[in-house]
């Protein structure tokens, strides 16, 4: 537990000094605003940002699941206070690469594949727990290359049993629509991405998997780079008893768009209380997140 700990600090710690480092600016665009810039300007650079971006593009790309932006998050998530031991489940590091693919003029694939090394508390006891690998998540966006007002992506993911202990996974192989769509009117983003995962193979005795997801997102893009974040992730297993169906939390966290020498990252810290939590399933009250994301722009043509 006390390495968990450590590794929690570890990220706070390269949160606050991401934040208060005074990083180069070898792009002198980069620390123009969004309100200096037409409203087509914002359109395409939020869209299909490259090295010339500024920091408000870039992050109004970020917030854009389906942005053609390569971006490598690394996270840190600690669920505190499951079960009469008041244990903390920590997501130690969760990397989330996007890697978006043209698909001719008119579309895009958006890939996204979540993978996770965890410590998971055994909560009937004060101590212990199990350390390891999750199960895989992928998903594909195809999205229009040139949307509307409306940015849209649809496709499939999937849920791959690649756990390396029973209680870190679900022991099935899953699959299910997820869809995203949202708006991005000045210095806001507005969105939801949305999922549905169901078991169709995998061992008799594991539960069958009818999960639900549901993330909303409400961004508001400050100077120099800043956000405001609205992020939370809503869950609910179908399979459940009544009761026991649904975990919503409700929180945000604030965010910056900067350079560390010449790479762009993204970084923020949120928390998250659940403000709806299973009735008889161990859960936790609250959540902390930590993230760096590196951002891949394109290099502008000739």
């Amino acid at each position: 537990m006390r390495r968990v700990l450590k590794v929690a600090l570890l990220f706070a710690l390269l949160f606050s000094i991401t934040v208060t480092a005074h990083a180069q600016d070898p792009e002198p665009n980069f620390n123009k605003e969004l309100d200096q810039e037409t409203p087509q300007q914002q359109k395409q650079e939020a869209q299909r940002p490259d090295a010339k971006a500024s920091a408000g593009d870039l992050a109004k790309a970020t917030q854009n699941p389906v942005a053609s932006l390569i971006s490598v998050p690394l996270q840190n998530f600690t669920d505190f206070n499951i079960g009469p031991f008041n244990r903390n489940r920590n997501t130690v590091i969760q990397t989330q690469p996007v890697i978006p693919l043209p698909l001719g003029q008119n579309w895009n694939l958006i890939t996204r594949t979540i993978g996770a090394l965890v410590f998971q508390p055994d909560i009937t006891q004060p101590h212990q727990g199990t350390f390891g690998l999750n199960d895989i998540n992928p998903s594909f966006f195809f999205s229009p290359a040139n949307p509307g007002k409306l940015i849209w992506g649809a496709g499939p993911t999937f849920l791959i049993p690649t756990a390396t202990d029973n209680v870190l996974g679900t022991g099935k192989f899953s699959i299910g629509p997820s869809a995203v769509a949202l708006v991005q009117p000045g210095k806001w983003t507005l969105g939801v991405l949305v999922s549905n995962l169901f078991s169709v193979a995998g061992p008799s005795d594991r539960a069958n998997v009818n999960a639900f997801t549901l993330q909303y997102f409400i961004n508001y893009n400050l100077k120099k780079g800043y956000y405001v974040t609205l992020a939370p992730i809503i869950t609910a297993n179908w399979n459940a008893p009544s009761g026991n169906v649904w975990l919503v939390p409700v929180g945000g966290g604030i965010g910056r768009i900067m350079r560390l020498g010449f790479q762009p990252v993204n970084v923020s810290v949120q928390a998250y209380g659940n403000a709806k939590r299973p009735d008889n399933f161990p859960s936790p009250t609250w959540q902390l997140k930590f993230q760096i994301a590196f951002l891949y722009p394109k290099r502008p043509k000739g």
